[in-house]
């Protein structure tokens, strides 16, 4: 290959488009130039948020939805330092992005020569946070630092992987012929595969227990298993269970689901099995860490664990059958396997059993649904969520975001297809779900996307507004307006006085400690970035505002004012306080 003029940028550009990288998200700067003037040179669409923490989230939430690559980049210093919030989040979200960050040039950073302008160890930093780290040390080690790179982004448990470039290798030229290989001859690129003899020996186990359930985890989402989960569950009649990351991997409207939602329930059915069929997940502090009383002793329930990441196999819960593979091969391989013995699964059993357990979820429902009747000061959260979900349709995804906001958006939102669930479930991170929407409308741009989200985390990031316009993405924002810090507020009003709360539901102003928020009206900040606004004070006017944002075809932002004490008692929050406590079983 003769030398031609490259700039480093150039290189990147060329390898991830290799890659097929079809979007990168990030603000523009000089000080890569030569990166993202190349990204739009090889036909990838770049797409500019109004923060660097929005492009973590966006090609995070892509990357979950597609199960592509996302790309994000930062520029250095102020740049970089903007996008760690973002990085954290994702990285505890498990979600495979890829940060290109620009650095000062060399010789004056790695180490700080003293008193440098943008300066901090950037690489330190992120290290910290994320699968990997590094920083280019000089032009011609590009294309075998970003294809390392690559390899951390494929290898085990998905999360951030990040690759600095100081401005001078970033935006200079050097004449060369660099090495751009196929992504095939630097990493794998084939799903890694169990063993025959693992597939027979889970089979075998499933097709012999009592009662087997599924288990299944975030790996369900970035594997896009979802039909598979499903064909593997009909065959074997076994109930499905999710951890919180993994909410909507599988419907709620199979007769086979236990809604997360359902806490008691997934303690009963947990309790119950003999087999568990763990898929793609960590068993962590959400699911207790698979310990008694929420779970059946190790002693008296086997655990199959299948994960990518054999770092994690028996980890948290001990695992009688630890098979290191790619969760949707390993259930296509399976249903294979159960279907040639498919007589042998004695379903009419696994059907009464299941009887009880029915009638439990039919219960709490009915009791969650009775809030759909209740008439409130203001708008009622539940009703406010159900409105939205009849309206958008059973493909829209919903993005949950808030405190409370998530709390009442996950109870009454649900599932009729599996993989149409956002949030940030591993850290909570308010705000997110603003920029997670925008990646959201990226990656389907022809399904409905909503973002339920609280008055309180919609403050962080409201700008983005703007970034949906310029980029026609029409995400329907619906803002829980209640003007406080409903989930703090909650959890400090009982410790301050439990007696009135318990009387009286809420406590007087002045009995609170900083938890009450001024007004913004965000339908008139939407309308002022050119999006379509909305204000809803009554139950009654909720589906006609929802109507009239959807059929407007731009951004939109409905301006809910919210019942402030309703929504402050959101459904489930004792058990949101007991999962921070250590189980007490062994």
């Amino acid at each position: 290959m003769s030398a031609e003029e490259w700039s480093g940028g150039a290189v990147v550009a060329r390898i991830l488009k290799q890659e097929g990288v079809e979007k990168v998200f990030g603000i523009i700067d000089g000080t890569y130039f030569g990166f993202y003037s190349s990204v739009v040179k090889e036909k990838m669409e770049l797409i500019t948020p109004r923060h660097e923490t929005s492009a973590a989230h966006m090609a995070a939430s892509y990357a979950r939805l597609t199960g592509k690559l996302g790309v994000c980049m930062a520029s250095n210093g102020p740049g970089v330092a903007n996008i760690l919030p973002g990085l954290v989040v994702e990285q505890a979200e498990g979600n495979r992005v890829l940060l290109i960050t620009s650095a000062r040039r060399t010789g004056i950073m790695y180490p700080d020569r003293g008193g440098t302008y943008q300066c901090f160890d950037q690489v330190g930093v992120i290290g910290k946070i994320a699968k990997h780290s590094v920083a280019v040390p000089s032009f011609d080690r590009i294309p075998e630092i970003l294809r390392m790179a690559l390899r951390h982004c494929y290898e085990g448990r998905p999360g951030i992987v990040h690759v600095d470039i100081p401005e001078n290798i970033m935006n200079g030229k050097v004449k060369a012929s660099p090495d751009f290989r196929q992504p095939h001859r630097y990493r794998r690129t084939t799903p890694i595969m169990p063993s025959d003899e693992q597939i027979k020996q889970a089979a075998e186990m499933l097709i012999s227990a009592e009662l087997p359930i599924i288990h299944a985890g975030s790996g369900i989402y970035h594997a896009q298993a979802f039909e598979e989960l499903e064909t593997v569950a009909a065959l074997l009649h076994a109930p499905v269970t999710t951890s919180w990351a993994a909410r909507g991997a599988f419907r709620d409207t199979s007769e086979l689901a236990i809604p997360m939602v359902d806490v008691q329930l997934n303690h009963r059915i947990r309790n119950a099995a003999d087999v568990v069929l763990t898929l793609g997940s960590r068993i962590g502090e959400t699911d207790w860490w698979g310990k008694a009383p929420y779970w059946k002793h190790p002693s008296q329930q086997k655990m199959i664990q299948v994960d990518q990441d054999g770092m994690i196999l028996g980890a948290n819960k001990p695992a009688d059958l630890a098979i290191l593979g790619d969760v949707k091969q390993f259930l296509l391989l399976l249903a294979d396997e159960l279907r040639q013995n498919v007589a042998r699964i004695d379903v009419a059993r696994r059907k009464r059993s299941l009887e009880q357990f029915a009638k439990y979820r039919e219960k709490y429902r009915a009791k969650l649904d009775a809030a759909l009747a209740k008439e409130s000061q203001f708008v009622h959260p539940a009703r406010a969520v159900a409105a939205v979900r009849d309206a958008v349709g059973d493909d829209a995804v919903l993005v949950a975001d808030g405190g409370n906001t998530a709390i009442w958006a996950n109870f009454y939102w649900p599932v009729r297809k599996a993989g149409t669930i956002l949030s940030t479930f591993k850290f909570g991170m308010l705000g997110a779900g603003v920029a997670q929407a925008l990646g959201a409308a990226v990656a389907r741009p022809d399904k409905k996307i909503c973002c339920l989200i609280g008055d309180g985390a919609m403050g962080f990031h409201p700008q983005e507004i703007e970034t949906a316009v310029r980029h026609n993405l029409p995400v329907l924002y619906v803002v829980f307006c209640d003007r406080q810090w409903g989930m703090v507020k909650m959890n400090q009003s009982f410790t301050l006085r439990p007696w009135k709360m318990l009387l009286y539901k809420k406590l007087d102003p002045s009995e609170n400690i900083s938890a009450d928020l001024g007004e913004i009206r965000f339908d008139r900040l939407a309308e002022a970035m050119g999006a379509h606004g909305e204000h809803v004070q009554r139950n009654e006017d909720l589906a006609a505002a929802i109507d009239r944002a959807l059929r407007s075809g731009r951004p939109a932002v409905i301006h809910v004012d919210v019942d402030p004490v309703a929504h402050m008692w959101a459904p489930g929050l004792r058990y949101f306080k007991d999962m921070h406590l250590e189980p007490k079983g062994k």
